[in-house]
């Protein structure tokens, strides 16, 4: 199974903003009668880049992506075994999960403000469950195994 977390697509809408803006002025290049050229160069870029402000709105990069075997960061491949951990980091650029790998000078950072704000608490559940999974760890019942025999 697989699953994938992408950005926020808020993240994204200053590049089709530049693009509206670039548009807007070849609007007023065309209004004050400036030759054709420097319009449609205006035009042409303006066009260009709200499609592809457009396009990244759509479909925004892709920061996670969780497999049975493994996790990908920023196209960063590690397997579940060689993660020891998952948590919260402060960096100085806000809050993070962190998966801190059996490398302990190289954990794979993935910062919340990255994510959609529902999917962030969703994430840190699979990445544990995963993380668990791929460990044989289970969650503890109270109970011990084989424990059918009652007091005398």
């Amino acid at each position: 199974m697989r699953t994938t977390y992408r950005m926020r697509a808020g993240r994204f809408l200053g590049i089709l903003a530049a693009g509206l803006i670039i548009l807007g002025v070849a609007a007023v290049l065309w209004a004050l009668g400036l030759p054709g050229v420097a319009v449609s160069v205006f035009l042409t870029l303006g066009g260009l880049i709200a499609l592809a402000g457009l396009w990244i709105l759509a479909r925004p990069p892709k920061v996670a992506r969780l497999r049975d075997q493994d996790i990908e960061v920023r196209g960063l491949r590690t397997r579940w075994t060689d993660i020891t951990e998952v948590g919260r980091v402060e960096t100085t650029h806000g809050e993070a999960i962190v998966l801190r790998t059996k490398q302990p000078d190289q954990p794979i950072l993935l910062p919340i403000s990255w994510l959609v704000p529902k999917q962030v608490e969703t994430l840190e559940t699979t990445l544990r469950d995963k993380l668990n999974a791929a460990h044989g760890y289970t969650i503890w019942d109270g109970t011990a195994p084989g424990d059918t025999d009652g007091a005398e």
